[in-house]
């Protein structure tokens, strides 16, 4: 199976089809993020037999210029959000350097890192406001697509809302890491020193996995 196997059968069982009537009545009506043509930009970006590691995040950035259709990520132009500076602080200290990048995710995403939200769309300046329309259980499904794969996968469930989907991963080829979320309110609870990045690539790297190039700079990605 590949995404799009998956989505054609989602929208063939009901999951799908009806959040396609309500997001037609809102992309019509009202400002909703990210661009209709990049809802599925995360699973575009990373085909399901190379996904090596899978950030969840919640729903996607709610003010203008932000949301892309990957979790956590803005395009390079864009201030970069809070929790995605404490991201970068988290990685300045496990790699021991300075982290030179703009918000911009889409090199992560190449290299096989699933940004994923749970909630995949949101309506301009209201956060959490398509929570209600049946995103999670498609994400859910993706989650579980994913724990059926052999390849090892690495899970990055950040808060509580991610980590509400360890009830999903059960493969023990996988690994697993839990811990705050890096926004400015939690993250000195857990997320400061949680070393995920470098416990991603050494798992990776012992099964035979080339790691994630987290550092690198990526100023030159435009969009």
């Amino acid at each position: 199976m590949d995404w799009n196997e998956l989505i054609e059968e989602e929208l063939k069982n009901g999951t799908l089809g009806p959040i396609r009537d309500y997001l037609e009545e809102a992309y019509a009506h009202t400002t909703v993020y990210p661009a209709k043509e990049n809802i599925f930009r995360a699973l575009e970006m990373t085909p399901l037999n190379g996904v090596k590691v899978v950030i969840l995040g919640q729903d996607p950035y709610h003010e203008p210029g932000q949301a892309q259709g990957y979790s956590f990520s803005v395009p390079s132009r864009t201030r970069i959000p809070p929790s995605l500076v404490n991201i970068y602080k988290e990685l300045s200290a496990e790699y021991g350097q300075p982290v030179e990048r703009t918000g911009n995710l889409s090199d992560w995403a190449a290299q096989g890192v699933l940004l994923l939200n749970s909630i995949l769309t949101v309506e301009q300046g209201k956060p959490l406001s398509h929570s209600k329309i049946g995103w999670q259980k498609f994400t859910d499904d993706i989650l579980r697509v994913l724990n059926r794969q052999d390849q090892p996968i690495v899970f990055l469930l950040w808060g509580g809302h991610a980590r509400k989907a360890r009830a999903l991963l059960d493969n023990p080829n996988h690994l697993v890491l839990e811990c705050a979320h890096p926004s400015p309110l939690s993250a000195n609870r857990g997320f400061f020193g949680c070393n995920h990045f470098i416990k991603a690539n050494e798992f990776l790297e012992a099964h035979g996995v080339n790691g994630i190039h987290w550092t690198e700079d990526n100023r030159q990605i435009e969009g």
